[in-house]
């Protein structure tokens, strides 16, 4: 499936901006604490800690950071009794909701639902009898949690291995239809699906034969996809596959990094295809021998000074004359290079005022016109 591409014009009829819009998977909805996954929600962002979670101070700080990036939903491991204790002091002092990394211990799971956690992240069939799986969903029926069923491919059960031989989309496919079954079969449905792997082509191809037999939400995203470049490239290309075509409604990129990094990561991609929009969308040139300013230096200190504006916006920062004005026409506010040291800024895609080098440092005074637009576009959505 690929999208809709539309072209409309704004209201005073004389710019053209094309729109790209995504025909999204029709899914149900389900409720992780306060954050709706699936149906017509937004797709949301998530991340993970990788603090020790029985040090609660350390995960707090680490969750709030994220925050400050804009995570929807973050993840903790609880793999003791002492981490899943933890939530009692995490939880409350957070303001996003956090899920529970459960594998194998049932009780785990009981006493991260006792604690304050909003979902947990655990598949059915791999906890014991059918009497644990009874008390880990009776604990979330009562305490208001959903799950999450976590399918990998590298952690398939024995006998799909056996049966399919490796690790691959069916076998993948499998595995979450046999825990969607043992969860329905106790009543249970306000659960979420991942079927992640790490190789690109195995996990799109997984996600979207899950896609096609349930209309679970789901949580999409390739595993263990390697350090802040390769991993976010990795996930860009996987994600943004399944994404494009309407699969997804959360995502995680997994980094071997900061999770701040994974947050930004994930907003970017949501960005790239029109799905989310938050913060500043900069469009920048490559820089060329015709640059009339140092455009890498000059972008590189704006991602910096504008990384605290979450309002919408898109800002041109292009080196020459040659695609200046045109990117101009299709963005908030634009710099075009001009000889002699004289730029040409841009408002709304018109031609605003000329800024001579000298006069003003040029990343000053962008910096000051997106806080101005910024102040004005949240007064107007507040009015």
């Amino acid at each position: 499936m690929l999208p809709k591409i539309l072209f409309l014009m704004n209201r005073d009829h004389t710019h053209i901006r094309p729109w790209r819009q995504v025909e999204r998977r029709k899914s149900r909805k389900v409720m992780v604490g306060n954050v709706p996954v699936g149906g017509d929600a937004p797709i949301t962002v998530q991340s993970m800690t990788n603090t020790l979670t029985k040090d609660a101070q350390a995960t707090i700080a680490q969750i709030k950071a994220m925050e400050e990036a804009g995570v929807d939903i973050v993840r903790v491991s609880c793999p003791d009794e002492e981490s899943s204790a933890a939530l009692k002091e995490i939880v409350p002092a957070v303001s996003v909701p956090v899920v529970a990394d459960i594998h194998f211990h049932y009780k785990r799971a009981i006493e991260a639902a006792e604690n304050g956690a909003a979902c947990l992240r655990i598949n059915p069939g791999n906890i014991g009898s059918d009497e644990r799986v009874r008390e880990v969903v009776q604990a979330a029926k009562d305490h208001g949690c959903s799950m999450r069923i976590g399918v990998n491919a590298g952690s398939l059960e024995k006998d799909l291995l056996e049966k399919y031989a490796e690790p691959c989309p069916e076998a993948m496919v499998e595995s979450a239809q046999r825990h969607i079954r043992i969860l329905e079969d106790h009543d249970f449905f306000d659960f979420k699906i991942s079927c992640k792997a790490s190789d690109v082509f195995l996990a799109v191809a997984a996600y979207q034969q899950l896609a096609d037999v349930c209309d679970y939400p789901l949580h999409v995203g390739v595993t263990e996809a390697g350090g802040l470049r390769t991993g976010t490239v990795k996930s860009a290309i996987g994600m943004g596959n399944l994404l494009w075509a309407g699969i997804g409604d959360t995502i995680r990129v997994s980094l071997s990094a900061d999770p701040v990094e994974e947050v930004k990561a994930g907003f970017e991609i949501l960005k790239a295809l029109g799905l989310r929009h938050r913060g500043v969308n900069v469009i920048s040139c490559p820089s060329c021998a015709r640059q009339q300013f140092n455009v890498i230096e000059t972008v590189q200190l704006l991602e910096e000074r504008l990384a605290h504006i979450t309002t919408p916006m898109t800002l041109s920062i292009i080196g020459c004359v040659v695609n200046g004005p045109g990117e101009a026409l299709m963005t908030d506010i634009g710099l075009t290079g001009g000889g002699n040291g004289t730029h040409q800024i841009y408002l709304g895609g018109d031609k605003a005022h000329r800024l001579k080098e000298g006069d003003e440092s040029v990343v000053d005074h962008i910096v000051k016109m997106v806080e101005e637009k910024a102040a004005e576009i949240e007064l107007k959505n507040a009015a």
